[in-house]
């Protein structure tokens, strides 16, 4: 998925695409349609797209002249064209934060990590520290502290079902303190109905993959998953129904192999006992 200077284009191409729909529910092509709305072809076709944005003024006429009514439209096309909320922060590119923002629920496998959003501010700060080249250290810890907060909200809540490798656990990130701290910390969100915390052990023949895996689902049945890979210099982004598909079952399969929940906790608190 692409980024403009600002940000992603996620909703605007959810937006783009319900307008496509409302045009061919209409029996209207973009060669028909275009004039109707006083615009080119190309342009249109940008904004079904998601490439250009649309404007209020834009979809009030595209009602009229497509014969339908959506009550929700105007509001929509307001929230795809806001300042995405992460600049607050400094922070300019951040695609998959926008993505996040209207998920409802995260799968994920996680390498070497801790989930981002399961992570104490010690453990951030020695992560992000330990990266070379950043230059966004504070905006980027209060961007991901924001985020946190969805796992613990009454009114937009996000569940979050997590793997964590036991590599990720018994990494030496700072001083012990740290990582007991961030190990108590997991023990205690681990009790949140909205997260499920599962341990893969390294120890077995179980196939476990070399890079970290996150599917996220959305509450319109109309929007597709989104699949996430992160990689060291970039992340694939992508709703192709193939990678998403093939994601979820290597999801499924990781969760059949971890330790379930309650051992998982188990293996934590046996962690933290040995690390004392």
């Amino acid at each position: 998925m692409t980024e403009d200077n600002n940000r992603s284009t996620y909703l605007r191409r959810r937006l783009g695409a319900k307008l496509r729909r409302m045009r061919e529910d209409a029996g209207l092509t973009l060669k028909e349609a275009a004039p109707l709305l006083d615009k080119k072809r190309s342009a249109l076709q940008r904004i079904e797209s998601g490439e250009t944005r649309a404007d209020v003024h834009l979809v009030r006429t595209l009602m009229d002249e497509y014969n339908q009514y959506d009550p929700d439209l105007v509001d929509e096309v307001r929230e795809a064209n806001k300042t995405p909320w992460y600049t607050a922060y400094g922070i300019k590119n951040a695609a998959y934060f926008d993505v996040e923002a209207v998920a409802c629920q995260i799968s994920q496998f996680l390498v070497i990590d801790l989930p981002g959003l399961l992570q104490t501010p010690a453990y951030m700060r020695a992560l992000f520290s330990a990266r070379p080249h950043w230059v966004e250290l504070e905006p980027s810890m209060k961007a991901r502290m924001c985020r946190q907060k969805r796992l613990t909200s009454e009114e937009w809540p996000l569940q979050l079902h997590t793997i964590v490798c036991e590599a990720a656990l018994r990494r030496k990130l700072g001083p012990p303190e740290l990582m007991r701290e961030q190990l108590r910390h997991l023990i205690k969100m681990s009790e949140l109905p909205t997260v499920t915390l599962q341990v893969m052990l390294t120890a077995g023949d179980c196939y476990v993959p070399n890079a970290p895996i996150t599917v996220l689902t959305f509450p319109n049945p109309e929007d597709p998953p989104y699949l996430y890979v992160e990689h060291p210099t970039g992340s694939l982004q992508t709703e192709d129904p193939a990678q998403v598909e093939e994601a979820n079952l290597i999801l499924g399969q990781l969760r059949i192999n971890a330790l379930n929940p309650t051992d998982s906790v188990a293996f934590i608190e046996e962690l933290l006992r040995t690390q004392q």
